[in-house]
């Protein structure tokens, strides 16, 4: 028996609440002190990004079990797109890019955009033959396939400078994300769309140089990049836990916003990224404040027209907006988390 553990509870119930007692300490979170209805389920499922810009999703685990959740997995992609997985129902939460997402919520797949995260992790590298987006018409472009999270949004970019790309450029392609970028690094090809940690190593290379950066370039930086997202069963079933997850995630965004040096720490203590002048770089350079203010209805309609004056999806911004939205959720918590 573990001595001082409260009656009735298993060791691993015990286990899981020091360690949540532990994330208290080093983050300076807190328990909730508002009187809810019982969650549903105690279990969730995220999934495992390989961007280090997610970190709210893996402070979130401390705050998950503050709110009461004891299980909480993060599960491998089952295919390049977040959103696939997720709509498969082999996860619960994602936080995939917003152009990904919206084919899949255009052909029924069972996702829900609940809220906005950040803006600016993406940054757009080119090598000297390219020195904005418009000069891409022709070029090669490296990603993971059609569909990709990359993909997707390379495509939004360049249909905001008149480009079509299923007709005006060459996609070539690699199975994995450092097999993609290596493409670009051998100079295979022109372009080369990267998130957290990837600019950061391309700088630290000397490859390249950025011809768009989200963080900085208009009108990019006026959207979310990447938004928390959810499997439509799980928040039909259980609305109270998908508050609570969401109050969790959103906690933790504020805490990347207010002290990156401390989550940059963290994430390395917890071995998710071990180089902590990089991972400090990109939540210094990735804008975590954003939520309370910015409307990610605005970014869901601004990428639904780009990729809508492609062909890239048939249906209106107000479409997909009503079938694949949920802000209720939010503007409660909104309401609540009052800075």
């Amino acid at each position: 028996m573990i001595e001082g553990r409260p009656p009735g509870r298993t060791r691993r119930e015990f286990l899981a609440m020091a360690s949540s007692l532990g994330a208290v300490a080093i983050l300076g979170l807190s328990r909730s002190g508002h009187a809810e209805p019982p969650l549903e389920t105690t279990r969730i499922r995220f999934v495992r990004s390989p961007a280090i810009c997610t970190a709210p999703q893996y402070l979130a685990e401390d705050l998950l079990r503050l709110e009461g959740f004891s299980e909480i997995e993060y599960v491998e992609r089952t295919d390049p797109s977040v959103v696939k997985t997720l709509a498969r129902g082999q996860a619960d939460f994602a936080c995939p890019t917003v152009p990904e997402g919206l084919p899949d919520i255009e052909g029924g797949s069972p996702i829900v955009l609940l809220a906005g995260i950040h803006a600016g992790c993406w940054e757009l590298f080119g090598h000297e033959n390219v020195r904005a987006v418009k000069d891409l018409k022709g070029k090669v472009v490296a990603t993971r396939g059609p569909g990709t999270t990359e993909q997707m949004f390379i495509s939004s970019m360049l249909a905001y400078v008149g480009i079509d790309p299923r007709t005006d450029i060459r996609w070539v392609t690699a199975r994995t994300i450092p097999e993609t970028m290596q493409l670009f690094i051998d100079g295979k090809a022109d372009a080369f769309l990267a998130f957290p940690p990837q600019p950061q190593e391309l700088r630290a290379k000397s490859v390249g140089h950025v011809i768009l950066d989200t963080a900085q370039d208009r009108p990019w930086s006026q959207y979310f990049c990447c938004m928390s997202a959810a499997n439509r069963t799980f928040v039909q079933a259980h609305p109270v836990a998908t508050k609570r997850a969401l109050r969790a995630i959103l906690k933790a965004v504020d805490i990347c916003a207010q002290d990156p040096r401390r989550v940059a720490r963290y994430l390395r203590t917890k071995g998710y990224e071990r180089r902590y002048a990089l991972a400090l770089e990109v939540f210094e350079g990735v804008r975590y404040d954003r939520w309370r203010e910015s409307d990610p209805e605005d970014t869901v309609r601004f990428h639904a027209l780009r990729l809508h004056e492609v062909g890239l999806i048939k249906s209106s911004p107000q479409k997909i907006i009503a079938q694949g939205t949920d802000w209720r959720f939010l503007n409660e918590l909104k309401r609540e988390l009052k800075a």
